[in-house]
């Protein structure tokens, strides 16, 4: 027989919310009521029966309560094969009564960390007895049902007025995968906690987990599947953010907002107003502006062609200006700290069109960790949280640049961070003028970057392209001095890259020979 009727159930949770409205319900299922601590005084706060755990066990709880379900009457109450005549024995022998019912939700301990508590109660925050219990239970799943969070309190209920006060195996075995998961994402959170305090950055083993926010239509292609989770870093972006209205998002739109926002962190709200707009996961026009409509309408001229469709994010609270400029054109997300009334209600009359405030701006300078599968393996890094203005620049050529060139070459450069390798930014008066992204070549870059500044003077009807007088970004050095002179012959006047190339001697001098100002960072930004 695949039901199995619950006669007892364990309640231990620190999330009380829903408990009484579930123990009320349980008890009407005629179910015994066990607990512990504060679990257990509030269900008889309620005025329900419940009998606490140390009852159970014949042993108070100890040592600031770290003792208390550690014991066999409630490890062989989950744990014993109920068809099992040794096991029965066992438990008759030693006076064990059957649990059928666990529910537990662990310790807080990734909302300890994440509102920045010391390290000792972090450790306490790390739940010993739950995850014990929740993986017994889990295991002895064709006997046990184990409930992990108060969202699928529902579920148990209408299973058991479904069945008379039985739970099915398939709700089981739902539960006991859901619980493995928890504990698992659970130690995750704790072992790269523990590795972040010992400053350790390649512990021996290394585990990821998040919660589900949603299940995806489908992944980068309808022919795969995808789902999208939160990780214990609350680093505000797509993740936190409050969705207002529009379709739901898709996994490349999750995908460009991350990048969009990313990107706009690397502007200080309280410095300018700036606007990026993403295609593809790249940048294809971002901008710096007195308000957010004028720096939108900077970043639009760059290549409006790709802006169809796009991404847009802002580093301040979108306005009514903003949101009618934005809306002129199909726009797929909108991406801001936050929106007033007016902005919202401007957004909302194109149906469509997603907005999410996030509530803030990720912190650029954030330490934090990157991760990427490969076949049989995962790549794991820090994340590249170097930012140019903490950057000692060195002048490589006879020139130095003006303080206007040396504007916009940091204001490039925030971008090139952003934007995949090879990469190439031109910009102007703190606005990207051309983009060239992920070329195999850096030469292609420089030149795909030129011709849709071409492209962009053509369809602006200007005399020429915005590349003259412009300045350039490299996200990483020049090999040869031919994606220079590319740069130059297009009218850039300046140029930031990293430097260390065994031709920095060959590139100098073609700088040199032209003119051209150019700056070392000494800091690599590969996106790949």
């Amino acid at each position: 027989m695949t039901d199995h009727r619950v006669a007892r159930a364990l309640l231990s949770v620190s999330d009380k919310s829903g408990l009484i409205e579930f123990a009320t319900a349980l008890v009407g299922h005629g179910i015994e009521l066990v607990s512990t601590g504060g679990t257990a005084k509030a269900i008889a706060a309620a005025g329900l029966k419940v009998t606490d755990v140390s009852e159970l066990t014949g042993f108070p709880e100890m040592m600031d309560g770290r003792v208390k379900t550690l014991h066999p009457k409630v490890h062989g109450g989950l744990l014993a094969i109920r068809g099992n005549a040794e096991h029965a024995q066992s438990m008759k022998d030693h006076g064990i009564a059957p649990i059928d019912l666990l529910v537990v939700n662990l310790y807080p301990f990734e909302a300890t960390v994440d509102k920045g508590a010391g390290f000792e109660e972090c450790i306490e925050n790390i739940d010993i007895g739950g995850p014990a219990m929740i993986r017994a239970a889990a295991k002895n799943h064709d006997d046990v049902a184990v409930v992990v969070e108060s969202q699928d309190y529902q579920a148990v209920l209408d299973e058991l007025a479904a069945h008379k006060g039985a739970t099915t195996l398939a709700l089981r075995r739902r539960l006991a995968a859901k619980a493995y998961a928890r504990t698992a994402a659970y130690d995750a959170a704790i072992s790269n906690w523990f590795a972040l305090q010992l400053k350790t950055d390649a512990p021996d083993f290394r585990s990821f987990g998040g919660r589900l926010i949603q299940p995806l239509r489908y992944g980068e292609n309808p022919h795969q599947t995808a789902a999208f989770y939160r990780t214990p870093d609350r680093r505000p972006g797509v993740a936190t953010a409050r969705q207002l209205q529009g379709r739901e998002l898709s996994y490349n739109n999750i995908n460009d907002t991350d990048a969009a926002y990313e990107c706009i962190a690397e502007f200080d709200a309280t410095r300018t107003a700036a606007c990026v707009i993403v295609k593809h996961a790249n940048p294809c026009g971002v901008a710096e502006g007195a308000d957010l409509v004028g720096a939108y309408r900077k970043a639009l001229a760059c290549d409006s062609t790709s802006a169809y469709g796009g991404i847009v994010a802002l580093n301040r609270t979108l306005d009514a200006d903003a949101a009618r400029a934005i809306t002129e054109i199909f726009t797929e997300v909108i991406i801001a700290p936050d929106a007033t009334e007016e902005a919202i209600a401007i957004v909302a009359a194109r149906r469509n069109l997603r907005l999410l405030l996030a509530g803030g701006l990720p912190d650029p300078r954030a330490p934090g960790l990157t991760a990427k599968t490969v076949a049989g393996g995962l790549l794991v890094q820090s994340r590249d949280n170097a930012v140019v203005d903490d950057m000692p620049l060195k002048v490589a050529t006879k020139r130095a640049p003006t303080d206007a060139e040396l504007r916009d070459l940091k204001f490039a450069f925030r971008v090139a961070k952003h934007v995949k390798s090879n990469t190439i930014v031109y910009a102007r008066d703190l606005a990207t003028v051309g983009i060239g992204a992920g070329q195999m070549s850096r030469v292609d870059s420089a030149r795909i970057a030129a011709r849709k500044a071409q492209d962009a003077a053509d369809e602006a009807k200007l005399a020429e392209p915005m590349t003259k007088g412009s300045v350039v970004a490299s996200d990483a050095f020049f090999p040869f001095a031919d994606g220079l002179l590319v740069a130059i012959e297009a009218g850039a006047t300046a140029v930031i890259q990293p430097g260390g190339s065994m031709r920095d001697d060959e590139v100098i001098k073609a700088a040199d020979e032209h003119g051209i100002a150019m700056v070392f960072t000494g800091v690599r930004h590969f996106r790949h």
